[in-house]
């Protein structure tokens, strides 16, 4: 058996939280919370989320932080760990593989999508430069070119997770995240010039209360809990990567404030482009009145107003596909380094190995999906986002509030936070994953049976 080495570490807290913002921020902010957010009320919808993800997020992003540096390890291990003996430590055990195979059925779906928006990335860029054939085949579509680009997908992050947490999920993670905030606020600014943008605008701030209704309040609450990654142990990964003398409350905090300001800024990306397309003769509702799904949005409507904004359109539609496909790679980053650092605990097999094997496992699922796609791929996302996320995250709550000693998780905090028992979040957050947080996270689970 090959002995252990040094837990890696994040070399600086900015590292670290482009790490973690990369894995919060993926194309449910920068996508689907500005679409839900036009269908549900806008403004209220807002703040609804808000609410919930102090409510809700930000407690259980919490627990597996601090679940993480504790064990000192990933989500199977620490789960067994803080289980200890008999049944629990089974259950844990359970959770913890569950959560495993979650992030690999996950990042296998991923890939597709990620593929998906570098073919839309280079389409456009090809037509600029003349290549207008191979513009075509790409948006075309069919299986090979789908596996093609999902395979270029994994390839990019298994080079980046083969590299290590400070070569190359935390250096990537340095550059990756600000370019990303860099061309969302680049584009927003352009689009904020076009006719019909005002009344995107005024759709996704002005709050219509009218809406609010049980319904609104679950999505909400559903997507401040996806979006901060919740659910496939990414974050106790990352958290065992912690240094012990990092204030955990406070860098929970900013994580969940940086996710909640891109979410918001992607806001003001998304909806007024929805409304300037909408200006210039491309439909962007459905027949109940409704903004579309947001893969039609994505893949059918963005591309039609882009055609019809000319030279212009073709460089805009290059910017804003690479600006997804930079939010769908920061996102794979973790959730591949989930099974690798699984199997990297075992002690039999090294980085290197560990990562070509998973990526390849990972692979060898995509292509599955991909060629029975009618049947695997929304069964892979309902199995992931719909129920396994949001039993997994319920599940680490309880085990994090109810068999984590008061004691150890005190401990744990003071290590950064020498004065954290004088806080309000000390008088506040043990009781509350103890009781309130799995209960919630519970109502989204039996909400979508």
């Amino acid at each position: 058996m090959k002995t252990m080495t040094t837990r890696a570490q994040f070399s600086s807290r900015f590292g670290f939280l482009m790490a973690a913002a990369g894995a919060a921020v993926g194309l449910g902010n920068v996508w689907s919370f500005p679409s839900m957010a036009a269908n549900n009320g806008g403004g209220a919808f807002l703040i609804i989320y808000v609410i919930m993800a102090f409510v809700l997020a930000y407690p259980a992003l919490m627990a597996e932080l601090t679940l993480g540096r504790y064990a000192q390890s990933g989500i199977i291990n620490a789960m067994t760990k803080v289980g200890g003996q008999g049944i629990k430590k089974h259950v844990g055990l359970g959770v913890g593989s569950l959560a495993v195979v979650t992030a690999c059925l996950g990042q296998a779906f991923y890939a597709i999508v990620t593929g998906w928006l570098l073919k839309y990335t280079l389409a456009p860029f090809f037509d600029l430069i003349g290549l207008d054939s191979w513009a075509a085949g790409l948006t075309a579509g069919g299986f090979w070119t789908d596996w093609l680009f999902a395979s270029l997908a994994m390839l990019i992050c298994v080079s980046v997770v083969l590299r290590g947490v400070n070569k190359g999920i935390e250096r990537w993670s340095k550059r990756l995240m600000p370019l990303l905030i860099l061309l969302m606020l680049l584009l927003t600014v352009i689009f904020m010039t076009l006719p019909g943008a005002s009344q995107g605008l005024s759709t996704y701030l002005v709050p219509d209360f009218s809406q609010v209704n049980g319904q609104l309040v679950m999505d909400a609450m559903g997507q401040a809990f996806f979006s901060l990654s919740i659910g496939v142990g990414a974050m106790a990964i990352y958290g065992s990567y912690l240094s012990r003398d990092t204030n955990l409350p406070r860098i929970g905090a900013q994580v969940m404030f940086i996710d909640m300001g891109v979410a918001f800024i992607a806001g003001l990306l998304i909806v007024p482009s929805m409304f300037v397309a909408n200006n210039l003769g491309v439909n962007i509702f459905n027949d109940a009145g409704q903004v579309q799904s947001s893969a039609t949005l994505l893949f059918d409507v963005m591309p039609a107003m882009f055609n019809e904004l000319g030279s212009l359109g073709a460089a805009l539609e290059v910017l804003f596909f690479a600006l997804l496909a930079i939010a769908a790679l920061t996102s794979m980053f973790p959730v591949l380094e989930v099974p690798v650092a699984t199997v990297v605990e075992t002690g039999v097999i090294s980085r290197r190995p560990g990562t070509l094997l998973m990526g390849s496992l990972i692979l060898a699922i995509t292509t599955l999906i991909l060629m029975y796609f009618d049947v695997l791929f929304g069964l892979a996302i309902t199995f992931t986002i719909t129920y396994s996320m949001p039993l997994i995250g319920a599940v680490t709550c309880l085990y994090v509030g109810w068999l984590l000693s008061r004691n150890v998780k005190l401990n744990e905090l003071r290590q950064g936070a020498p004065d954290i028992e004088k806080s309000l979040f000390w008088k506040i957050w043990p009781w509350y994953i103890w009781a309130v947080c799995p209960a919630l996270v519970l109502i989204v689970l039996f909400n979508s049976i």
